[in-house]
C-alpha cells in the first residue's frame, strides 16, 4: 500500500469516520476543507511516527508538510530518506 493509501484511509476511518472511503482529492488542503482540527493533527502526527517509523520535531508540524495527503506523503518520503 502506498504512503499515500494509507494517509487516505487512516483519515477516512480515524478522522472523518467513514467506511474507508476519503472523498477528497491528494491535494485538498485538510484545513481548508475542514477535514482536520488541531486535535486531529496531533494524532495524525502520532500516526506517521507509528507507521511510517519517523520522529517528528513540532517545528515540522506546519502547513507546508501536513496539510494535504500529497504534502504529508512528501514530507514522510523526506524523512525516511535521512534515516536510510
Amino acid at each position: 500500500m502506498t504512503i499515500e493509501a494509507q494517509i487516505r484511509d487512516y483519515l477516512a476511518r480515524s478522522v472523518l469516520f467513514t467506511d474507508g472511503t476519503y472523498d477528497y482529492e491528494d491535494d485538498a488542503s485538510f484545513l481548508e476543507e475542514g477535514i482536520v482540527d488541531s486535535v486531529a493533527v496531533m494524532e495524525l502526527a502520532l500516526f506517521v511516527e507509528e507507521t511510517f517509523g519517523v520522529t517528528i520535531d513540532d517545528a515540522e508540524i506546519t502547513p507546508d508538510n501536513f496539510d494535504s495527503v500529497t504534502k504529508l506523503a512528501n514530507y514522510v518520503r523526506r524523512k525516511q530518506a535521512v534515516l536510510n
